[in-house]
């Protein structure tokens, strides 16, 4: 009798363990990368509500029409944090910070009406309060950023890049901007036995990348190291990011 009990007792501790580690424990989460609001930019308050939106990559304000080719921005440390974790950065090592990449990582923001999924991981069901991200300047002696240096050497000692035409002049924005982004999620998204998958959305608002105080149009290029407006784009580009649980990924929140 006494070993029946004592088999029961191990098989229920080995059951026991064995739930933190099946895949039943883990769901898949997706984050994904948008640009255009489904909200119609005439509705919208602020700078940008007397702008008008010719085509999702097209921005006409007066006089100035600024059209964007390409927007590529590079990542590192993208991570989730569970409700009950303060701070990613002061825990490195607790699990309730989830990380997506390491990186570097480079993301091309979509510039159409679309969303496109950059991450995906099976992370432990709980819940999830924020969303944090590195904008990661390359660096051009760091070992960590060896391959991407490799593979991308245009962005050395640069985290962001964007192509395309300022009334009908073709522009080349670079910035070495290098900042954490933390991201509330709310409400919190909640990762359990309902959710077979589900997919968060970062919203970047470029709309507002190369825009005056007034809400008017600037060459991007203005935007560049040691130019008139390099304070201004970065300052921009900060307060530009926004995120939400996207389960239908329809860019609502």
């Amino acid at each position: 009798m006494k070993r029946l009990i004592l088999g029961l007792v191990m098989a229920a501790a080995v059951a026991g363990c064995g739930d933190t580690t099946v895949p039943l424990a883990f769901r898949d989460v997706q984050v994904s990368f948008a640009t255009q609001s489904p909200v119609p930019a005439l509705s919208r308050s602020g700078p940008t509500a007397a702008a008008t939106i010719a085509l999702a990559d097209t921005l006409v304000s007066g006089v100035d029409t600024l059209i964007l080719t390409t927007a590529e921005i590079v990542l590192r440390e993208v991570e989730l944090k569970r409700s009950d974790i303060s701070d990613c950065d002061s825990e490195p090592d607790d699990d309730g910070c989830q990380e997506f990449a390491a990186g570097p990582v480079l993301v091309s923001l979509p510039l159409e009406a679309s969303i496109q999924v950059q991450f995906e991981l099976d992370i432990p069901q709980g819940t999830y309060s924020e969303i944090e991200f590195d904008i990661h300047k390359v660096s051009e002696d760091d070992p960590a950023d060896a391959a991407f240096r490799q593979a991308h050497p245009e962005f050395i000692d640069k985290s962001i890049r964007v192509t395309g035409t300022f009334n009908g002049q073709v522009f080349v924005f670079e910035t070495d901007l290098g900042v954490e982004q933390e991201l509330d999620l709310s409400p919190p998204l909640v990762v359990d036995e309902n959710s077979d998958a589900t997919n968060v959305t970062v919203f970047v608002d470029i709309d507002v990348w190369f825009r005056d105080l007034s809400g008017g149009l600037i060459n991007p290029e203005s935007g560049n190291k040691g130019e008139l407006n390099e304070s201004l784009v970065k300052e921009n580009i900060k307060e530009s990011f926004e995120a939400f649980e996207d389960e239908d990924r329809d860019g609502i929140s």
